[in-house]
């Protein structure tokens, strides 16, 4: 059945959208996957805060052309059977939640992606992305940098104390 011309502007309209406040958008080919394993990946990406989006490449194109950060965006590799996955929040999280769904589903296959700067990704490109630690998980790692000496000091000071309270209370003890 044809889509009408009102639900395929609807479609480059929501499209727009979404490529506008995209960190990362990342796409797909996602033969052989079922129903089933689609609204697995579809739960999976909604708690992890990305939409998963199927819509013809025609049409990412017509939507990309009108967004000017994606204006000379290379989409050659837009063929075939697309999912995309989008997320305005974090960086790095649609290539994660493809590449944790794709380790147990091995007919998704990455095809590459779109920086939110407009630069295509190759698919290498966004499986390194995926091994990545999310934003979170970086922000906690150099927080606990930056505390380490301050652990380590105050660590070696109680340790000092502690021997210290040790020696009187075996002179006291004496």
């Amino acid at each position: 059945m044809a889509i009408t011309r009102d639900k395929k502007q609807a479609l480059v309209a929501q499209m727009s959208e979404r490529l506008e406040s995209a960190k990362l958008t990342v796409y797909a080919k996602y033969d052989g996957l079922t129903v089933a394993d689609l609204q697995e990946l579809r739960k999976m990406a909604r708690e992890a805060g990305v939409s998963i989006t199927v819509v013809k490449n025609r049409l990412v194109r017509v939507a990309m052309k009108a967004y000017p950060t994606y204006k000379d965006t290379d989409t050659t590799d837009l063929q075939g059977q697309l999912l995309y996955a989008i997320s305005s929040d974090d960086e790095v999280a649609p290539a994660q939640i493809l590449d944790k769904f794709a380790k147990t589903h091995p007919h998704l296959e990455f095809v590459g992606g779109f920086s939110d700067l407009g630069t295509s990704l190759s698919s290498d490109e966004v499986k390194a992305l995926a091994g990545l630690p999310s934003k979170n998980e970086l922000v906690a790692q150099v927080i606990a940098q930056l505390l380490s000496p301050l652990h380590d000091t105050t660590n070696a000071l109680s340790g000092n104390l502690h021997a210290l309270l040790d020696g009187v209370e075996a002179k006291a003890t004496s």
